[in-house]
């Protein structure tokens, strides 16, 4: 008995002396100061154990909700494990319990510093900037660490967000994805050979050759039902990292003329870092710059994810990739 807390084992002991101490330990191995309750960061370790091996939540925040609950029900679905509807907060222990390095510090420098600027609104000047870039730190690593502001913040309490200084030592959740057994150098995550997007469940699925699933990502579609594509197969015509993107105006100005921009690359442009061009015109699967947004029904035709899972679902295919709608 330590301070009036039992222990059995020395998991147990380090998260009595980590109590006393104002920290939280993480899995056995001691963690900066996070104020997540135990049920939060058990679910947070299964969120990054899935979106390591490609079943994505889309935004890791340490809450079980339904992303959570479909990327954990389809990777046991898939890994022949039983599935328990509600135990998702003890489902690390039992699946992922050998993984451990679960968080990364990373340094703020002066460079993170320049990445950042703010984005104007209308489109000419947008048209003008040399990069549609992150607007603060906490934009920018909160997606390097593929989880919310709210999470990041709550890793990070004592820093002074949104742009702590430089030499601040952030701590993020480790994403660096898990190789796929027997995969090739090219796709180390497995190559698709069919992608399915799924307008009802909001999702795009990868399968590999053998029909074997390699990775399931959130999505959203377009909110007006007109603007959906039809059902049916087409193919990837195009992978495009870092794309432009053309905007035009709703309305003509002056003279009946519409304006047209073209916006630099980044990751607050509108298609975000990645571009997979679909053989169906003006159809595309694409990254963006609102990653909290993404499983609702409100793009304007396009199939949108994450950036982080749009730049994953772009090293997995290749032209000519089968795209079925369904």
């Amino acid at each position: 008995m330590l301070g009036g807390m039992a222990f059995r084992s020395a998991k147990n002991l380090l998260a009595c002396v980590a109590a006393l101490s104002g920290c939280v330990v993480l899995f056995g191995a001691p963690q900066p100061c996070m104020p997540l309750s135990p049920r939060e960061q058990r679910v947070l370790a299964l969120q990054i154990s899935l979106d390591r091996r490609g079943f994505s939540c889309n935004t890791l925040d340490g809450q079980c909700g339904r992303k959570t609950q479909v990327a954990l029900a389809t990777y046991c679905a898939v890994n022949g494990l039983a599935y328990v509807p509600g135990a998702e907060a003890t489902a690390h222990a039992r699946f992922f319990a050998g993984e451990t390095n679960l968080f990364e510090t990373v340094v703020v420098t002066a460079a993170d510093h320049a990445a950042c600027g703010r984005i104007p609104a209308a489109p000419a000047e947008k048209a003008q900037l040399a990069t549609m870039g992150y607007e603060s730190l906490a934009e920018m690593f909160a997606e390097r660490g593929h989880c919310s502001v709210t999470l990041l913040r709550r890793l990070n309490p004592a820093l002074a967000w949104p742009n702590p200084p430089a030499g601040a030592r952030v701590v993020l959740p480790r994403t660096t994805p898990v190789a796929v057994r027997g995969a090739s150098r090219r796709f180390p995550l497995g190559e698709a050979s069919v992608l399915r997007v799924s307008l009802a469940r909001l999702e795009i699925t990868a399968f590999d050759a053998a029909g074997r699933m390699i990775g399931l990502f959130p999505c959203s579609i377009a909110a007006e039902k007109s603007k959906r594509p039809p059902a049916g197969e087409v193919q990837v015509t195009a992978l495009v990292p870092k794309p432009n993107y053309t905007y035009t105006a709703p309305r003509a100005g002056p003279g009946g003329r519409i304006a047209r921009h073209i916006y630099p690359p980044g990751p607050n442009n509108p298609v975000g870092t990645s571009w997979i061009g679909l053989s169906l015109p003006t159809y595309g699967i694409h990254g963006t710059p609102s990653p909290e947004r993404i499983g609702r029904a409100e793009s304007h035709g396009c199939f949108r994810l994450a950036n982080w899972n749009a730049e994953k679902l772009r090293g997995m295919c290749d032209v000519g990739t089968s795209v079925v709608i369904e």
